[in-house]
């Protein structure tokens, strides 16, 4: 499993989480987390080096 979609899925649990609860700074983090994991994604699939490695395993 590749690190991006770790992050964007707790993202994705946090937000919803967070709206259901109610808890403003679940939602907070969940969006955060959900943003860093779309730009890795992003980067990786153009074939950038993320945090100084071509590819991550």
């Amino acid at each position: 499993m590749r690190y991006w979609s770790i992050v964007v899925t707790l993202g994705v649990v946090l937000l919803l989480i967070g709206f259901l609860l109610g808890v403003p700074i679940l939602w907070s983090i969940g969006m955060i987390l959900l943003i860093i994991g779309v730009v890795l994604w992003a980067l990786g699939s153009a074939g950038r080096a993320v945090g100084g490695r071509k590819h991550y395993y």
